[in-house]
Formats: C-alpha cells, sequence, structure tokens
C-alpha cells in the first residue's frame, strides 16, 4: 500500500483516495460538476493536492493547477479562462487572491499544514481557514466515501506560457483504457517509476512533469511518497538518507544547487539506494550532467518531452557520457523531425525546429485558441518552439527555444550556451540570459548572475571569461549581478520576470 509522507504526517493513499471519494460526492451535489467541467487548484505540495485530483478525475473533469506565485490578477484569469466551479486553496494563500475569484466559483480552503508553515514562514493565523471561508475537511465530513461511476479521464489542464501572451491551457482529449494503459506504460518508462519503489517529490506538482510522476507514482504502486514542501539541496540529501529513497524527479538547476553544497556536506549522507533519478524540463550543461554522475554514480537519466507531447526522448547516463550535451534518443512509439522555416527535414547536424509526437496518443487542443494549435502543427508532428539538431547516431541535442532565441544583427544566438558556460564558472552560483532591446541590432544579450556566498566577480571578468569559451557576439553586452534571482519552488529561475523591465514602453516584445 503506498503511504504519503509530508513533514511528520503520513497517510495510506486509500485514506485520500477515500477523501477523493467524498470530494467527488460534494462536487456532483453542490456544483454540478461532471465530464468536462473544472476544477482549480492553487495548492502546494500536500495531501489535499491528490485528494481534488483524484475527485477530478472520478468525475471526468478537468483538473487546473495553478502556480501558486501567481498575483490574483494572473490567478483570476486561469480560473476564469477554464471556466472552472471550484477553486481549492491553501488556507494562507486564499487573502492574496480572493479579490480575483470569479462570482459563482465554490472555494474551499486547506489548513496549511506545519511542514508548508515552517518552510515558508507562516504564521499559525495565517495558516487558519479565514472567517467565512468553508474548510476543506470539515467540508468533506459532509459527503460518504462513494466512488462514482468509473468515467474516461481527461487528466489535468495544464496552463503553458512563453516569453509573451497569456498562458493557455493544454486541454487534451479523454482517453480510452487501452490509450491510458499504453501512455502509462511510456511514461513510467521515461520516468524509471516502478512498483515497490521510494521516490521523493522535490518540485511543485503544479508543474506538468512533477504533476504527472506524483499521480503515475501511486497508480504503477510506490511504496512510499515524500513530499517536499520546497526544495532545499541539503534536505533532500537528508531526505534520501532516512527514507532509502530509490527513485526521483528533477529539474537540472536542482542539480547545480546540489553540487554547489561544501564537500563536507555533499559526502555525509547515504545515497546508496537510489536507482533511478530522472530529469527534464530545462537543457542541463554536460558538466553538471557529468558531475552528478561521479557523485551519485550512473543512476542519472533524462527524458524530452512537453506538455502537448509527453515524453519523447530518453537518455541514460551512460549515452550522456558518451554524447555531452544529449538529450537522448526517441523512444520507439515517438516520430522526430528536424524541420526548417519551409516544412523541409533538415539533415543530419543541421539546427531547425524539433517537431514530434508518441503513435497513439490523445489529442490537444489549446484552450479557447484553436488556431494556436493548428499553428503547432507540421506533418502530423507538433512542436513547443524548441531547436535543435540530431546527430549522426540519431542523438537529439537542444539548442534553446524559439522563444528564447535572441536574432541580434540577423544572427541566432541561443541563450542556453552561454548560461551552461557561465555556470560552470566557479564564482558563479546561477544564470539568465536573455535578449534586450537595442536600437542598432534589434536585440541585445544581457545575463544576470547570482555569485555564490562570499564570492566576487567584476563584469569585465565575465567578459573575457565568456570569450575564452565562446565567439565575441555571444558575449552579453549587459551584464547585471544580482543578490538573488526570482525563482519557482523547483528552482528554475523566472526568466520572465527578469526580461520584462527592460521591454517596457517597447511597441514589441522581441
Amino acid at each position: 500500500m503506498t503511504k504519503i509522507i509530508s513533514g511528520a504526517r503520513e497517510a495510506d493513499y486509500e485514506v485520500l483516495r477515500g477523501n477523493a471519494a467524498r470530494a467527488a460526492q460534494g462536487f456532483i451535489a453542490e456544483c454540478g460538476i461532471g465530464a468536462g467541467d473544472t476544477v482549480s487548484l492553487f495548492l502546494r505540495n500536500d495531501f489535499a493536492f491528490y485528494e481534488a485530483s483524484d475527485a477530478a478525475a472520478m468525475l471526468g473533469a478537468y483538473l487546473v493547477p495553478i502556480n501558486w506565485h501567481y498575483g490574483a490578477e494572473e490567478a483570476g484569469y486561469i480560473m476564469q479562462d477554464s471556466g472552472s466551479k471550484v477553486l481549492v486553496v491553501h488556507a494562507d494563500l486564499l487573502p492574496g487572491i480572493a479579490s480575483a475569484i470569479p462570482e459563482g466559483v465554490k472555494v474551499l480552503a486547506v489548513p496549511t499544514p506545519p511542514e508548508i508553515a515552517e518552510a515558508y514562514g507562516i504564521t499559525r493565523e495565517q495558516g487558519q481557514v479565514p472567517a467565512g471561508a468553508q474548510d476543506w475537511y470539515e467540508w468533506l465530513g459532509g459527503y460518504e466515501p462513494t466512488v462514482p461511476e468509473p468515467v474516461e479521464s481527461p487528466g489535468a489542464m495544464i496552463y503553458t506560457s512563453g516569453t509573451t501572451g497569456r498562458p493557455k491551457g493544454v486541454r487534451r482529449t479523454p482517453a480510452s483504457p487501452g490509450q491510458i494503459a499504453e501512455l502509462f506504460s511510456i511514461a513510467a518508462r521515461a520516468f524509471g517509476i516502478e512498483p515497490g519503489m521510494s521516490t521523493i517529490i522535490p518540485a511543485p506538482m503544479y508543474h506538468s512533469a512533477p504533476n504527472a510522476y506524483a499521480g503515475l507514482s501511486t497508480v504503477i504502486g510506490a511504496e512510499r511518497i515524500v513530499l517536499m514542501p520546497r526544495f532545499e539541496p541539503e534536505e533532500l540529501l537528508r531526505l534520501i538518507e532516512v527514507h532509502r529513497t530509490t527513485h526521483i524527479q528533477t529539474v537540472p538547476t536542482m542539480f547545480v544547487r546540489l553540487l554547489k553544497l561544501p564537500e563536507e556536506v555533499r559526502g555525509k549522507y547515504d545515497l546508496s539506494s537510489l536507482k533511478f533519478v530522472v530529469h527534464a524540463a530545462a537543457p542541463c550543461p554536460p558538466e553538471v550532467k557529468r558531475q552528478m554522475i561521479e557523485w551519485w554514480g550512473p543512476v542519472i537519466n533524462e527524458y524530452y518531452g512537453a506538455t502537448e507531447i509527453g515524453a519523447v526522448v530518453v537518455c541514460n547516463s551512460e549515452e550522456a557520457l558518451a554524447h555531452p550535451g544529449t538529450v537522448g534518443r526517441p523512444v520507439e512509439e515517438a516520430e522526430l523531425k528536424i524541420l526548417d522555416d519551409d516544412d523541409n527535414e533538415l539533415p543530419v547536424g543541421e539546427v531547425g525546429e524539433i517537431y514530434c509526437r508518441l503513435r497513439g496518443s490523445t489529442d490537444f487542443t489549446y484552450h479557447g485558441d484553436d488556431a494556436k494549435r493548428q499553428g503547432v502543427e507540421r506533418q502530423g508532428l507538433i512542436s513547443v518552439g524548441d531547436i535543435g539538431y540530431l546527430n549522426q547516431e540519431g542523438f537529439l541535442f537542444i539548442c534553446d527555444r524559439r522563444n528564447d532565441m535572441v536574432i541580434s544583427g540577423g544572427t541566432n544566438i541561443y541563450p542556453a550556451e552561454i548560461e551552461n558556460c557561465l555556470i560552470e564558472h566557479p564564482a558563479i552560483a546561477d544564470c539568465a540570459v536573455f535578449g534586450i532591446p537595442d536600437e542598432q541590432f534589434g536585440e541585445a544579450l544581457c545575463a544576470c548572475i547570482q555569485l555564490r556566498d562570499g564570492a566576487s566577480l567584476e563584469q569585465t571578468e565575465v567578459s573575457e571569461y565568456l570569450r575564452s569559451h565562446l565567439a565575441g557576439y555571444k558575449v552579453p553586452k549587459v551584464i547585471e549581478f544580482l543578490g538573488e534571482l526570482p525563482r519557482e519552488d523547483s528552482g528554475k529561475i523566472f526568466k520572465r520576470k527578469l526580461r520584462e523591465p527592460y521591454w517596457e514602453g517597447q511597441e514589441r516584445s522581441i
């Protein structure tokens, strides 16, 4: 039986499923929720995330996890756009978005648990359900744990956003039992998920990959799932040792922060239980990958995919070391092509846009924007805007995202390449490179850099370092040092927040 752990709290997954059934009955009785309707979550990683998610699935409704870092306007837009009938929200987060909750949405407030309160400096009073709001668990107590008749579930409708424009919900068509079984099998192989495993969820479940990983782990039959309220490098090491963790799903930024820990900290935890650590969501610098494999052993794996397309490419440690920088080769069920702007398939080694698809996967659209959906498809394959190439052996290399690509003086520049170089500097803890407006060249490069504690570095030193590794035109014109880069809970940098001030007042955003 799967056990879910968060801080000092533990619960058998069957208990959470019982609460999900209660919630489903309440959703039907009070909100008339059925197939195709939507339920929004504004939650951190918590038991209630599973309960509300499973309740929506039982009814064939779309689950809409909202990034809880969003302000009222951003969260309100997603609730309004998705047509949500219910919002399940942590108590301390409710006051910040209450003004933007659309009329008619039923609000259920989850008391903020102690481990989350501690992680975010939330007082006891702030974590209590506000006066006038309905307590999630008191509300559940009014319904019996009767599981509704089975229906096809469309899963989560994740809202994705690029460099510009409002986020769009990826709305999938419900899958048949046969499709679900096949897609679960493909995802389980990419994630490395297997029965009896012990895993940790260090990234926020409002993101597509952690959301899928956390849910699939219960379906496949994990023995233990540990939820982290927020990612902290040393705490992850401690949890691995305490729970004899075998599997983890991560993002490359976590590797960077882990590798920045002092040697004495890195060496004091027993990590020998690890069997399969998988990462995705952003390019991983080859040197970072190599160091992680040296430290944790050949357990580091990678997959490439997206909310729209699933996991289409996989890579193990041996392949990563043999082909530094690759994200792997397509899985058997995937078709992948590199196309130019004229729809021609490009030969080995030439950079173009990546188009791919999993055979047998369900179709999708962007909620309320079918035209955008049609615009991302060519030759029956889908692009999420990534740029890359295939080598002679069929390994895929990603240069950057089309939206992140900077065109300076007619030359395409891929910030990820510059970031990978910067992150290897011993004084740099993390960085972000992006385009800013430039009168002469259209766009110029800007680098925002966070230094390691106690380190010092001058702008000229950064420029000289980059020139010793890269072509001169890839050296940022503007270099800023920030005390801390804006981040999500996963550690991923909010590049948009860094970029926006430079483009304010401009008639264009690229």
